[in-house]
């Protein structure tokens, strides 16, 4: 197992090491300042230095190095998803480029004029089978069903009701306790860049992974949410249907909870939305 994390990493390092130096020379042939980089992209100059270098260990995590490879490439004028997709994030899975061009140096890869030929000819069998299925099936009589001792259903009457009585089942049901207490924290999560997250209800995980680029969704809880992300700056976060906003920095981790200590305490316990829920009107 360590074997293969070394292996990982050294082609994670060779993999940067080219794409940082095809980005360098691009964008000193363009004469942008790094700087100008930086400022597009909301990323640290000496994180952009350490990928022109393909320093690997002036940087994050493997996600977050595909992350500012995308953001990079962007900002020069190139493909940053395609460009991104070369540098290898999870081990034992190839680069993109290297998986594409095995894909097309297989034998079986080439289709050639009879193999069309053939699948063409599949083709025009099976469209005339359904074919001719369909107008069978649609000139098949359609059966009838004839009614058989069909009695008729006896008109019920229904009485008035007792006004007692009626006080009495309205106060049984309206004497039962709610078994669903309301939540009262919701949290609403927009990313506009891909970023790792995990939230946390109430003391427990209900989302951790990497969310990408457009993602929105929403988490209640009773009491607390505790949401920390990765790139802080890519996550919007929205409370009880409040403004949206950012998490922290870009690139940066960060960490909340919500609602704030100085609101905690105001919100309703589970126990107290019971016994609300039980007093009849």
């Amino acid at each position: 197992m360590k074997k293969q994390v070394l292996q990982h990493n050294r082609e994670q390092s060779e993999c940067l090491t080219e794409l940082g130096m095809r980005l360098r020379d691009l964008r000193q042939q363009q004469e942008i300042p790094l700087e100008e980089i930086a400022g597009k992209t909301r990323i640290q100059p000496r994180l952009l230095r350490a990928i022109e270098q393909g320093n690997l260990e002036e940087l994050p995590e493997a996600v977050y190095i595909h992350s500012f490879l995308r953001q990079y490439a962007n900002a020069i004028g190139l493909n940053g998803v395609q460009f991104a997709s070369e540098f290898p994030t999870i081990p034992g899975l190839p680069a993109a480029r290297r998986r594409h061009s095995s894909w097309r140096s297989l034998p079986g890869a080439q289709l050639r004029p009879m193999h069309l030929y053939l699948l063409y000819m599949v083709l025009i069998v099976a469209a005339v089978n359904g074919l001719s299925f369909l107008m069978n099936r649609s000139q098949s009589p359609v059966a009838t069903i004839e009614p058989q001792n069909l009695q008729p259903i006896p008109a019920v009457t229904l009485g008035p009701v007792n006004p007692a009585q009626a006080g009495a089942g309205n106060t049984a049901v309206s004497s039962q306790p709610s078994a669903i207490a309301q939540k009262s924290v919701r949290i609403g999560v927009t990313t506009t860049d891909q970023s790792w997250v995990r939230i946390v209800a109430d003391g427990k995980t209900e989302f951790e992974g990497v969310l990408p680029e457009g993602t929105q969704n929403t988490w209640t809880a009773t009491k607390q949410v505790v949401i920390r992300a990765g790139n802080a700056g890519g996550v919007l976060v929205t409370f009880n249907e409040g403004q949206a906003d950012v998490l922290g920095q870009p690139g940066v981790p960060a960490e909340k909870t919500f609602p704030p200590a100085d609101q905690f305490a105001n919100l309703p316990s589970l126990g107290a939305a019971a016994d609300a829920a039980s007093v009849s009107p």
